[in-house]
């Protein structure tokens, strides 16, 4: 194939692109891991059509609406990733496709001015703190798709001492407003293992939100603050930077690759990957033999497609709590999407619900205490389709841990 010297596509891109195009062997085998090919049996919403409709973009073909319309449903989940047997990087022939897409095809003014909104208030906990406020005064008046979580009470760990060994931690800027409990319960379970957890004040929204909504370029100025704010702590000795949220993970994790034909922050992008960590994987390295856990609750697990396919931790969560004594259930469909994906929730409401309330089906199935996660938008989502408290995971462990 050749790809056409367009506008949007870097050379860079181009040769990307072309590597992906030709590893993928057109068999099919991702339709059936594909959350919205199994709603809508349509080829062009499923990974394969996805991929023909991108290469006919790329060299050189008109792009109309209605490809712009398949490529919007997809969820990112990157669960076809998983499944290929080839090893095509779906997600980021995807990225290239949308870039694309975007500089030809505009977009109708209410999608526009949604899309712009939610990359001009979620990002920031200022702004989007006081309109959580006030979308919880008017919830009733409020779309049913929109899900806008009770105000969660404040865990009560007492006060922490500084240990000898410390890890920066991700402040995020959703999660920081609607579940600040998160990382609070995070701090504790470190401090039973010597750890401190530390912030950086100037690190903000790990720039997920943006790349993904159309604006990559908001999305890597994003990645490099938070870079200038980590090293710093990093070259003093701090030991990782822990992610509590599974989907600004991936990203953090991507800085290297996304920045690397950057010449001013193409080493300390490597530098700041190379040190990401999920809260999964700084547990399941250390020895929690001296954590005394009350095992009360059975938990279904409900591992986000960040997690497993974006960051390849399949199972690692579950394993962790297994170790740590507690009873799982088992859930059918583990690998499917529960359809939050970021703002896929608010962009495309109707196929988010029925992924949701798929999802909720499977954890519910052999009736659980309590649904675990690790990324705070399937929290969210989760909790709008059942009365059954849905929480991170390390919430439920900081819980069993108690005054310790």
């Amino acid at each position: 194939m050749k790809i056409q010297a367009l506008t949007a596509v870097t050379e860079h891109q181009a040769q990307q692109a072309d590597s992906i195009l030709r590893t993928c062997v057109h068999c099919g085998l991702c339709n059936a891991t594909c959350p919205t090919y199994q709603i809508l049996n349509n080829e062009c919403d499923g990974p394969r059509g996805r991929i023909y409709l991108i290469k006919q973009v790329l060299e050189g073909q008109a792009a109309t609406r209605t490809t712009l319309t398949h490529l919007d449903r997809c969820l990112t989940c990157r669960a076809c990733e998983t499944t290929c047997p080839s090893g095509v990087q779906y997600g980021k022939l995807l990225d290239i496709g949308r870039e694309q897409l975007e500089q030809q095809i505009s977009r109708p003014l209410l999608d526009r001015s949604t899309r712009a909104l939610l990359r001009y208030i979620l990002p920031y906990p200022q702004r989007f703190a006081p309109l959580l406020t006030l979308a919880r005064l008017f919830k009733p008046l409020l779309p049913a798709h929109i899900a806008i979580p009770t105000p969660r009470p404040a865990p009560t760990f007492g006060t922490h001492k500084p240990q000898t060994r410390q890890m920066l931690i991700l402040e995020g800027c959703v999660q920081s407003t609607l579940a600040p409990s998160i990382n609070q319960a995070a701090a504790h379970v470190l401090q039973q293992l010597g750890i401190s957890l530390i912030s950086a004040p100037s690190a903000g929204c790990c720039g997920a939100l943006s790349y993904h909504l159309s604006a990559p370029s908001d999305g890597l100025d994003f990645a490099r603050r938070n870079i200038d704010a980590w090293l710093p702590y990093l070259e003093q000795g701090a030991e990782k930077i822990v992610i509590t949220a599974s989907g600004c993970g991936v990203m953090v994790k991507d800085y290297g690759e996304l920045l690397q034909h950057d010449t001013d922050y193409a080493d300390k992008a490597r530098r700041v990957s190379a040190a990401t960590v999920d809260l999964v994987e700084v547990l399941a390295a250390e020895d929690l033999s001296g954590l005394r856990l009350n095992h009360a609750d059975k938990i279904a697990v409900q591992s986000p497609c960040t997690l497993q396919h974006g960051q390849k931790l399949t199972g690692a969560m579950e394993q962790l709590l297994q170790r740590l004594g507690f009873t799982l259930s088992p859930v059918a469909d583990a690998h499917l999407c529960c359809g939050s994906a970021g703002t896929y929730s608010l962009l495309q409401p109707e196929l988010s619900a029925q992924l949701g309330q798929n999802k909720i089906t499977a954890l519910e199935h052999h009736h659980p205490d309590i649904i675990a996660t690790a990324n705070i938008g399937c929290l969210t989502h989760l909790q709008s389709k059942t009365q059954t408290p849905v929480r991170h995971w390390i919430e439920i462990v900081a819980a069993a841990l108690g005054e310790q």
